[in-house]
């Protein structure tokens, strides 16, 4: 088991599943918001930033639901996966992240997702 906590943020995205799912879940959606680069083999997806590239596998996805990832560099369990919600009666759709940090890093991940998701807000034009 790793030493890392796991972490949930919730973020409210005006957009509908099926087009916040391709920013999630394809390598030019995720080069929009998250990462500077993003390529795939297979399952495998390159993350580039500032020059510098990391792999994670994706484990699992689901069409307009979610995806979850792994680094391949992690020895552990950990993963980062990001969940679209749909209220049943609201049909507000929210993205759910869960994501691993070390306990005196979980502040940083959170502003960093915080940062990435509203990057991602202004790509969908979502408030």
């Amino acid at each position: 088991m790793s030493d890392k906590t796991k972490f949930e943020l919730e973020f409210v995205i005006q957009s509908s599943p099926q087009m916040l799912y391709q920013y999630l879940a394809t390598p030019s959606g995720l080069s929009e918001w998250f990462a500077d680069n993003v390529n795939s083999r297979g399952e495998i997806f390159s993350f580039i930033w500032d020059g510098s590239e990391e792999e994670a596998k994706m484990l699992k996805r689901k069409s307009d639901e979610f995806v979850k990832f792994a680094w391949e560099e992690s020895d552990d369990d950990t993963y980062f996966e990001m969940k679209i919600i749909v209220d049943e009666i609201t049909k507000d759709v929210s993205l759910f992240i869960t994501d691993f940090a070390d306990e005196d890093e979980i502040d940083e991940a959170k502003m960093l997702w915080e940062n990435q998701v509203s990057d991602l807000k202004q790509v969908l034009g979502s408030k």
